[in-house]
């Protein structure tokens, strides 16, 4: 007979799972609650909207983190997301209603980074994750046991290692699992009975840990990995999709790249690199063309390697060229400093990307005004 867990907190710091939390200023890579800290607490403040079970802000406060404002204080808060609102509008809704979340679409798209951010503004936590992988097994969506304890007293409550989504069921809280369609077609399915009963049993206790409000699952997929290990139709209903596109325009994934680079060149004490601004645009403007095959006044057809040119591709290179022109360059961004990123971006394929890459600097860049200097580095590079 089965013996329902009420909703009792599973204790996270059970069997040393506990996570520990340095500084922010100590770590590589702060939490998304440790790094803006600050603007959850101002929202919070004054955020008199109602909000659902357990939630640390409203929608309307965890839409705004999101997507940046300015409060009636003065306090400015920084956009973690830029694109359509109503994207993040639907993202939030859907977390307070009892479906999960499947945040969809190519790499570089900011899934993890939206993912992690909502998780931080629903619960103040989002370290409650599952990292998707080929061997992912299926106690790192339910639970594990703790081998010594398993074996000197038997099944029990102190030797069961709870999962991250066991966790946030148990305290009302958000989980997070990357990279979906990564894992395992019958590791997947382990989360039906979660999303569709609330409810993870626990048959070697006859027990089952029964989810409380708040509760709700954050869960990512890419879109290039479909037929990798697609999600079941019976899964696939569990969740709301909401597809994160490629920026718009130009100057959106501009204005994408330069906030991000600014925020990692201060996270590693890089230098601030001043009038970086063009060789930004120079990056963002080769990444769109040859992702898009044409060129941006639509004259000339291209042909597209087999990279997918990202955004997050993109603030990779310009991160790399940021750190090369303030260690071994004059502190000025310049062409020479971003092409080796962007020829490593581009040619995966050695054979067929080369070529691809070749043409577009002889028939696009050689052509094309104020690019001599970048025609001139990229040419030594690929030499």
């Amino acid at each position: 007979m089965s013996v329902s867990e009420a909703p009792t907190s599973v204790d996270p710091s059970q069997n040393g799972s506990a996570p520990a939390h340095a500084g922010a200023a100590d770590v590589l890579r702060p939490h998304a609650e440790d790094a803006f800290a600050d603007e959850l607490a101002a929202l919070a403040a004054q955020d008199d909207r109602p909000r659902p079970a357990r939630w640390k802000l409203s929608p309307w406060a965890v839409a705004t983190y999101l997507l940046g404002g300015t409060l009636p204080d003065g306090t400015v808060i920084t956009p973690k997301y830029v694109g359509p609102r109503r994207i993040v509008e639907v993202a939030v809704t859907t977390l307070a209603t009892d479906r999960a979340l499947l945040l969809l679409g190519v790499p570089g798209t900011a899934k993890t980074w939206v993912s992690e951010h909502l998780a931080a503004a629903v619960s103040g936590d989002s370290t409650l994750l599952v990292q998707g992988t080929a061997g992912t097994p299926e106690e790192a969506i339910r639970y594990g046991w703790n081998y010594a304890q398993l074996l000197a007293h038997g099944p029990s409550r102190d030797a069961l290692v709870p999962s991250p989504v066991m966790r946030a069921m148990a305290e009302g809280m958000t989980a997070r699992v990357e990279e979906l369609t990564r894992i395992p077609a019958d590791v997947q399915d382990t989360l039906i009975t979660i999303l569709s009963e609330k409810t993870l049993p626990i048959p070697e206790l006859g027990q089952e840990v029964q989810a409380v409000r708040g509760f709700n699952l954050i869960a990512t997929a890419n879109d290039r990995d479909r037929g990798v290990n697609d999600l079941s139709s019976a899964l696939r209903r569990r969740f709301n999709t909401v597809v994160l596109p490629l920026p718009e325009t130009p100057e959106a994934e501009v204005d994408i790249v330069s906030r991000r680079v600014d925020q990692i060149g201060r996270s590693l004490d890089l230098p601030a690199v001043p009038d970086g601004i063009d060789e930004i645009r120079r990056v963002v403007t080769v990444f769109r063309e040859l992702r898009d095959g044409i060129t941006t006044d639509g004259r000339t057809k291209l042909k597209s390697p087999s990279g997918t040119l990202s955004t997050a591709e993109a603030i990779s290179v310009v991160t790399n060229g940021l750190a090369l022109a303030a260690h071994f360059g004059d502190g000025m961004l310049r062409a020479g400093d971003v092409a080796a990123g962007i020829l490593g971006a581009v040619v995966r394929d050695p054979a067929a990307d080369r070529v691809i890459w070749q043409e577009y600097l002889e028939t696009v860049v050689r052509e094309r005004d104020g690019w001599t200097d970048f025609y001139r580095a990229c040419r030594e590079v690929s030499a």
